[in-house]
């Protein structure tokens, strides 16, 4: 078995610190800082030892989050972090009867969801719970912009906060440009997440969309040589134009 310098573990984060990575603007790089979502399928305790309420003893928690699932088309949809969860089951509901390996996924429905910011209807696939945190969020555009990446967990709903904040940082020419009153409502109902627009065009990018975005802000078309000639023409004629003796004629 080979030997590494370093353990494969930690490759990804040192990839961050060479190349085009390491040029990447510090807001996305701090974005990219794995963090944990709000547990959906099962409930934390919170603690390490608990008393035994039948023995009155000091017993450890075990305490493990249940592995998740989150399949390709969770990224196309709002799944509220919802995933599949795989187990077993007994057959005929008979705990003396054999498991057999079961897997439960969320329910799915398409759902109509309108955006004040955007100022469109989006036909989307959502969870039941999605539509609760809506509700709770008092509002579609609320959500989007309140929840944060890890616990969104969709691609789709990235994208969303990303064209939000985009449109809120672009007022006066994007956010609805033929009617100033109702701009200056949707604006001052979401003011609070308004971001500068240099950040805002990096929010919900893909690491390999932000190196190429970081590719094409470097990259400088090279300038054409008869320029480059002709204004060196241009000065030389103008220095030799300047060295010559001004005559002045007596009258």
């Amino acid at each position: 078995m080979p030997l590494f310098k370093y353990p494969p573990k930690i490759w990804d984060a040192l990839k961050l610190k060479e190349g085009i990575y390491a040029r990447l603007p510090k807001h996305y790089l701090k974005s990219l800082e794995e963090k944990d979502p709000t547990p959906v399928h099962w409930k934390p305790l919170g603690v390490q030892y608990r008393l035994n309420p039948k023995t009155g003893q000091k017993q450890r928690v075990q305490d493990v989050p249940i592995p998740i699932h989150y399949p390709l088309e969770s990224q196309s949809g709002l799944w509220g972090g919802e995933g599949w969860v795989s187990g077993y089951r007994y057959a005929n509901n008979d705990k003396m009867s054999t498991r057999l390996p079961k897997t439960w996924k969320p329910q799915l429905l398409k759902r109509e969801l309108y955006s004040e910011i955007l100022d469109h209807k989006f036909t989307i696939t959502v969870t039941p719970r999605t539509l609760d945190l809506i509700d709770a969020a008092f509002g579609f555009d609320l959500y989007i912009l309140k929840t944060p990446k890890e616990d969104l967990n969709s691609k789709l709903g990235m994208d969303l906060k990303r064209a939000m904040l985009l449109r809120l940082a672009r007022k006066d020419t994007q956010l609805y440009p033929d009617d100033p009153t109702t701009r200056d409502k949707v604006y001052n109902k979401y003011k609070q997440f308004e971001i500068p627009e240099e950040e805002a065009e990096w929010v919900g990018l893909t690491l390999v969309e932000a190196v190429e975005k970081q590719r094409q802000l470097e990259h400088k078309e090279p300038r054409p040589l008869f320029k480059a000639c002709a204004e060196k023409l241009i000065e030389e004629l103008h220095i030799e134009k300047l060295s010559e003796p001004h005559l002045s004629e007596n009258k």
